[in-house]
């Protein structure tokens, strides 16, 4: 026996799509493999992902990134933007 599906307002919220991220690159152009929290960071929105960098991107430089670019899923939205005070 297999029960009805749930009417909409009783489903669970779907999850945002994750398409944006970014793309670190050393000073080579070459990209940079991350670790830890700033590792594969995935976002919904842009802005999101523009507001992630403006947070994180000295700990980005301290690690060995020299600028980044940003996707939307495999589409290169803009960049390579460098990562400098």
């Amino acid at each position: 026996m297999s029960l009805p599906d749930l009417p909409g307002a009783l489903r669970p919220a779907a999850q945002p799509e994750q398409a944006w991220w970014w793309e670190p690159l050393d000073a080579s152009g070459a990209a940079v493999t991350l670790t830890g929290d700033l590792a594969e960071q995935r976002f919904p929105h842009q802005g999101d992902a523009e507001s992630w960098l403006g947070e994180t991107w000295r700990e980005l430089a301290e690690a060995g990134t020299a600028a980044v670019v940003l996707h939307e899923h495999e589409r290169a939205v803009y960049g390579p933007m460098p990562l400098s005070e």
